[in-house]
């Protein structure tokens, strides 16, 4: 049996991407031959640096032809919707577009050759079977959540790991750095922690970034813009506390693209111990269950004092610890495999 997977982000790097390979791991596993397309085979030995996985049995192929030949084809939409002509045809949706005039007749046509739609979360599935007129199903991302521990002795560390970014979905580190000050100054018991901010940078940040470091001076903050995953997995181990900020002041309803449409590194944090505080809109509000293995905020002034009221109750620090980790196994690499197989 012969599958096809059609990534154009390939070169991006992100969780999408990895969510393709390993939508493509699994396949082999089910005994599928599978060619991932991109233009440059060299890719494939930074796709297994990038993500810790190997691709020795997925080949990189030039050009796949939307399909044609082969049992199975997996392709990420980029909004539109390719003519597929493989056996058996899946469309995969990362971000939940909207505006993209989905149900339009050539669209509808197309269709009819693919055996489902395929959502990275319900956030993204409700835009996505309203903007095409669909029923999709969700196959949440695969995270390897048994890379990550729990440290015997956690730190007075508040992380944050997330792209500093002024695109499309902006992490809002910015509003964690004021958060904080906030939470050093008014309350005494903090001021012996620090905030770490961890993430890539993407193309035209650099602004951003230097703006985040002109804010946090004077107060216990790092901001660091390139960091190993074995160092990062270490951090996630030693932290007490992790804060989200993706999407603040988004009207979600307007601009879901612009919200977490799921949140890989939210789950990250929970397997790792971590007590999370998440911001209450998108894909988030299906990882946290408020006050059982997380918190949910939407105003900054919430964030600050769900924070220190948790963090005055060690018994409940430990539950909902203890129901984060719990939690995390629900979104593993090896339920992400056992989807699959029921799917194709």
């Amino acid at each position: 049996m012969k599958a096809a997977i059609y990534n154009p982000y390939l070169d991006t790097f992100g969780g999408g991407e990895r969510y393709s390979l390993c939508f493509a791991i699994a396949l082999n596993k089910l005994g599928y031959n599978v060619d991932l397309f991109w233009h440059d085979t060299s890719i494939k030995d930074k796709l297994e640096s990038r993500f810790g996985l190997s691709l020795k049995k997925i080949n990189i192929v030039h050009d796949i032809r939307k399909g044609n030949g082969y049992d199975l084809c997996f392709w990420v939409s980029d909004g539109s919707i390719p003519l597929m002509s493989a056996r058996r045809n899946f469309i995969h949706f990362q971000v939940p577009f909207k505006g993209v005039d989905g149900r339009s007749l050539i669209n509808k046509m197309k269709l009819f050759r693919v055996k489902e739609v395929i959502c990275n979360s319900n956030f993204t599935k409700s835009v996505i079977d309203n903007e095409y007129g669909i029923n999709s199903i969700v196959l949440y991302p695969p995270v390897s959540v048994s890379d990550f521990k729990a440290s015997k002795t956690k730190e007075d560390i508040i992380l944050s790991v997330g792209r500093f970014s002024q695109l499309a979905q902006a992490k809002r580190q910015d509003v964690l750095v004021s958060a904080f000050k906030k939470l050093y100054v008014k309350h005494k018991e903090f001021q012996n922690f620090k905030l770490i901010l961890i993430g890539g940078a993407d193309i035209g940040a650099d602004k951003y970034v230097k703006n985040l470091i002109r804010l946090s001076e004077g107060f216990p903050i790092e901001i660091y813009t390139s960091v190993d995953y074995e160092i990062v997995k270490n951090y996630y181990a030693k932290a007490k506390i992790f804060w989200t900020a993706s999407g603040f002041g988004v009207d979600e309803i307007k601009y879901p693209q612009k919200v977490e449409h799921f949140g890989i590194s939210l789950v990250e944090a929970m397997a790792s111990g971590t007590v999370v505080f998440a911001y209450n809109a998108g894909g988030h509000k299906e990882i946290v269950s408020d006050g059982v293995d997380g918190f949910l905020w939407r105003e900054q002034s919430q964030l600050v004092k769900k924070t220190a009221e948790i963090f005055s109750n060690v018994n409940l620090q430990k539950q909902v610890s203890k129901n984060a980790t719990k939690k995390a196994k629900q979104f593993s690499l090896e339920v992400f495999f056992k989807k699959v197989k029921e799917i194709v």
